[in-house]
């Protein structure tokens, strides 16, 4: 089979996942690097009768696909759900490689080339999460010209490090140049243990899911890592042109504290979530904001009130912008108010509307 480069991959057979039915995955070989043997993992799940639409996964950083609950969601209205674990990722991560290492997040376009092949859906709609948002905004825009997707919805994407100006940009730059003449340099794990314990049910949790795969106390970082994520973030904050409708959706408060505290329950605690604010309108000329009160990092492993409130904002979108009916609004158009929702023009031009609390700060 060939992709996009001329390359030719192998796709193995469909099989159960480790989720069991209705979810079945296939393998993708994606041939050596330096490590050795590296595998891509899709995973699918059909919805009861075919519609041609189809909805693609992207997870985070230290994270695979598990929440089944969101695939729930697309499946009832009628959407084929795909998850893609990235190389070195989840069910993709193999003994011998180091886990969720990159030095270049488009190393993953491959991937994602070959899942949106393989899905073949008339109507395609990207979903990626924290990370997964920001490698699934930069392939969009360098997919632009091919049409490949019809919306993009990005739930807390990683557009800045959550850190002082300082640490954020001349550390972070030393630890980039570093990371050029010594990748697989550790530095010291920005990653707190206490967001992986208010999701876990065996911790302060509600959520069961391998923590091989996602471990409390996260995998380490290299220095590599950090100068691959700067330069998206620099490739992110120069303007991306993404002809798609696009869904930005985060809370309206960041968690700050290093001690646990309640709180943490109602607040990312991952992300400055004003810096999604801030960058959101540079991914295209159509971007949707909307802001979850009560939301955590993962928006959809939030409390059941800003979850369902989510998944109401991701519905009425996607018939708005995605899907939209005979006589519902094209592409480009005002997103009418509704009794629930706030909607006030976004900081900056380009964004089509903006909902949600005004923000605020956890004490930590």
């Amino acid at each position: 089979m060939s992709y996009p480069g001329g390359s030719v991959w192998n796709v193995n057979d469909v099989e159960i996942d480790v989720l069991g039915q209705p979810y079945e995955r296939r393998v993708i070989d994606l041939g050596h690097d330096d490590e050795g043997p590296l595998i891509a993992t899709l995973v699918s799940r059909r919805a009861e009768r075919p519609t041609g639409r189809a909805v693609l996964y992207v997870h985070g950083f230290v994270d695979y696909f598990f929440q089944t609950h969101l695939a729930d969601f697309y499946v009832d209205r009628g959407w084929d759900f795909h998850a893609i674990d990235l190389r070195r990722y989840g069910r993709s991560l193999l003994p011998h490689q180091t886990p969720n290492f990159t030095t270049d997040l488009t190393e993953y376009f491959t991937e994602l080339d070959i899942a949106a092949e393989l899905i073949g859906a008339e109507t395609l709609l990207v979903n990626g999460h924290s990370t997964g948002g920001l490698v699934a905004s930069l392939w969009a825009h360098a997919r632009r010209d091919q049409k490949m997707i019809d919306g993009l919805f990005l739930n807390s994407p990683f557009f800045d490090f959550n850190m002082s100006w300082l640490m954020r940009r001349p550390v972070l730059a030393g630890v980039a140049r570093l990371g050029r003449r010594n990748p697989r340099r550790a530095v010291p794990r920005g990653l707190e243990s206490l967001y992986g314990q208010s999701l876990h049910i065996n911790y302060r949790g509600e959520w069961d899911y391998n923590l091989a795969w996602k471990p409390i106390e996260a995998f380490p970082i290299f220095a590599g890592w950090v100068g691959a994520i700067r330069t998206a973030h620099r490739q992110l904050w120069a303007g991306l042109d993404i002809p798609a409708p696009v869904l930005v959706a985060c809370s309206t408060r960041s968690f700050r504290g290093a001690k646990w505290h309640e709180s943490i329950n109602v607040a990312d605690a991952v992300l400055d979530v004003e810096h999604i604010v801030r960058y959101a309108p540079r991914l295209g000329q159509h971007v949707t904001l909307v802001r979850i009160d009560g939301g955590i990092h993962d928006l959809t492993l939030s409390g059941p009130q800003p979850r369902e409130r989510l998944f109401t904002e991701v519905g009425r979108w996607i018939d708005a912008y995605v899907t939209p009916t005979d006589g519902g609004p094209a592409v480009g158009a005002e997103q009418a108010d509704s009794p629930d929702r706030d909607s006030s023009p976004a900081p900056d031009a380009g964004v089509a509307a903006a909902a949600g609390a005004a923000p605020d700060q956890v004490p930590g």
